[in-house]
């Protein structure tokens, strides 16, 4: 306190200021609190898009590789705008930034959603709309007409607003990817700038944890929500004919969309109401200490301008990539980083299909088995790092050796599965009609899988030649009976024979859940080696560099490329009103050696990556006096804490991102 302080108390006949009134916004606590709330309803979005891409899919007969696109789309918006949020700073007024921010993510969660209420109900073959056609799917040979009501619905179906849904959806994940730019990294810097240096670490601690566990509630939320039949708001409970176990079954996709724009509404509206500027907890003791403090207080800001940010930021970067450690620590982190965007939007689709589960839980298996193992290695690397106190040296080695097996635990997976079952017609492949159901004029389009008593499954009823069916109390499908092309016109009964390999989901799921706890092992260990192996000045940019390479080479494209893999080995593309759609039957030997194959691949891109380092950073050791390993790293959480408290406005940003 300075003596103008001391003689301004002093003084009896001073006025005093008024005492500034209590409220829960120019609290730190409770800027935290929204905060979580805030991320775990952004993140929960993002986890429930990748949990229902399959079920999108589905119902709007996409490609995997559309799928793909689709899934990966949010990042274009977030790549190219991350890089003004690392310049804008503390230039602006962060809550109502982040406000913003989560008030258009909110609109897109609403956008993604309204394709079914701009459509009508889930249109799928073997639908009963009336007496009169032949929806059933039942062998009627002497019906010539019954292509006449699939015209009908073709040209109901084919319509602008049809046409529409893909690039709907598209901008809706657009703008939900530019929505969350400034989310994480101000709501971060800002609670480092304002918390007391005690409390920064636990009060970011605690967002880091919500962060991990978001996508992880994403998938347990898609699994619940596609439980539910997709119209269950326009049919009523007769009209609803599907089992969950059909092929053609679709869940309600779009209510999470709706339920979690309802929640960053809400999480939003506490944004506009914090101050620009915050009172220090406990006391502003500890704020001088801040450079970054102390600019606010004076009202000065860098100088540096837009114009010459952008152009100082490629030469970094290039600077950056010069250094060999770096790069090669970066590029194992962006296999990495693709494997496990490739496996989030894809893994449920693999499980379902190869065996034999509903959608629903599949994805509860991605949310509620692998994510939580994969934070509990993250955090479990972190912790080996500081009770060991491992050098960078020592670092590339675990990360190393958590690759090796990593590898070792993910090849097996290949092994793991069954072939297609056998399908009349399409599997083993067969050019030729089945002379059994050739007079039932079966429909191209027909899709309305049925097992026969024989073990073969069928395309649809008419193509196992059945002419009658059996109904329950329900008035819902029990058995086809008289099917001719079943061994002895046996009957057949509703649904797919599966691929007899239920028995083993267990062993898969479980080495999955290994594979993704080993693979975790690395990510804290190889963060630490590049903030270790850059000089101290380009440090925060380094990170943004890691984060743009992150995005452009692995989350963009990896999607991509495993819906492309995954789409190669379709052997029966779905077609509707002449057009095609999506896939219904996959060859489930190449699909599961080409899908977990490109897995393997990326797992030694990763492994090849972390040894070059270890050979790199045993040259460089080399080099120096009696060859030794570099200094030991200090604790991770105490350094972590270091940066962000000493660091700049702008720093925090850039540092925000990696989180």
């Amino acid at each position: 306190m300075g003596a103008n302080d001391l003689n301004m108390n002093s003084d009896p006949t001073r006025p005093r200021p008024p005492a500034r009134r209590w409220s829960p916004f120019n609290s730190i606590k409770f800027f935290v609190f929204c905060h979580s709330l805030l991320q775990l309803a952004q993140l929960l979005v993002s986890g429930y898009m990748k949990s229902s891409i399959s079920t999108i899919e589905r119902r709007y007969g996409l490609s995997s590789q559309k799928s793909g696109i689709l899934a990966s789309f949010n990042e274009v918006g977030n790549t190219v705008l991350i890089v003004f949020v690392s310049f804008l700073g503390s230039r602006v007024h962060r809550p109502r930034f982040i406000g913003s921010g989560a008030l258009l993510a909110c609109f897109a969660s609403l956008l993604i959603a309204m394709p079914h209420f701009l459509y009508g109900p889930y249109d799928y073959t073997g639908r009963i709309h009336s007496s009169r056609d032949n929806s059933s799917g039942l062998c009627q040979s002497e019906s010539p007409l019954s292509a006449s009501p699939s015209n009908q619905s073709c040209s109901q179906q084919d319509s602008g607003t049809q046409r529409g849904v893909y690039p709907l959806l598209l901008l809706g994940q657009l703008l939900l990817g530019i929505g969350a730019v400034p989310i994480q990294p101000f709501g971060i810097s800002y609670i480092d700038d304002y918390a007391s240096k005690k409390n920064s670490p636990l009060y970011l601690g605690i967002l880091l944890a919500v962060t991990t566990i978001g996508p992880a509630f994403g998938f347990i939320s898609g699994s619940l929500m596609l439980r539910i039949y997709v119209d269950f708001d326009k049919l009523s409970k007769e009209q609803m004919e599907l089992e969950h176990s059909d092929l053609r079954w679709v869940g309600a996709w779009w209510l999470g969309f709706l339920l979690a724009a309802g929640l960053l509404f809400l999480a939003a509206l506490p944004y506009l109401f914090f101050p620009r500027n915050m009172p220090k907890e406990d006391g502003a003791e500890d704020v001088e200490c801040r450079p970054d403090s102390k600019q606010q207080q004076n009202g000065a800001l860098p100088e540096t301008s837009l114009l010459h940010f952008l152009k100082s930021f490629p030469r970094i970067a290039l600077r950056t990539l010069r250094s060999p450690v770096f790069l090669l620590v970066v590029l194992a982190q962006v296999n990495l980083a693709a494997l496990l965007a490739g496996l989030a939007t894809f893994m449920a689709k693999f499980i379902e299909r190869q065996f034999s589960q509903t959608v629903s839980f599949s994805t509860m298996m991605i949310g509620g088995v692998c994510i939580p193992l994969a934070v509990l290695g993250t955090v479990l690397g972190g912790v080996l790092m500081r009770r060991l106190n491992i050098s960078v040296s020592g670092a590339s080695k675990l990360c190393t050796g958590a690759i090796l097996l990593c590898l070792l635990s993910s090849t097996p997976l290949l092994l793991m599965g069954c072939s297609t079952q056998k399908v009349a017609g399409v599997f083993p492949p067969s050019a030729v009609a089945l002379p059994c159901s050739a007079a039932c004029r079966c429909p191209q389009e027909a899709f309305n899988p049925v097992c026969g008593s024989d073990g073969v499954e069928f395309r649809s009823p008419c193509h196992a030649g059945c002419v009658a069916m059996e109904t329950d109390t329900n008035n819902k499908t029990k058995n086809y009976t008289g099917c001719a092309c079943v061994s002895g016109r046996g009957s057949a009964s509703p649904g797919t024979c599966g691929s007899g390999c239920s028995h083993l989901l267990v062993p898969f799921v479980s080495l999955l859940g290994v594979t993704s706890f080993i693979a975790s092992f690395s990510q804290t260990p190889s963060y630490i080696m590049i903030l270790r192996t850059v000089s101290a000045e380009d440090k925060s940019l380094a990170v943004g560099v890691q984060y743009m390479l992150f995005r452009v080479l692995a989350f963009m494209p990896g999607p991509v490329l495993y819906g492309s893999i995954i789409d190669t080995t379709c052997i029966l593309w779905g077609r509707k009103c002449g057009k095609q759609t999506s896939c219904q039957y996959y060859n489930l030997d190449h699909f599961r050696q080409r899908f977990l194959g490109l897995q393997v691949v990326f797992v030694c891109g990763g492994l090849l990556c972390f040894l070059l380092t270890v050979v790199v950073l045993r040259r460089r050791a080399g080099w120096r006096a009696g060859c030794q390993d570099p200094a030991p790293l200090p604790p991770v959480e105490n350094k972590g804490s270091y940066e962000l408290v000493d660091a700049s406005s702008e720093e925090k940003e850039l540092h925000a991102i990696k989180s």
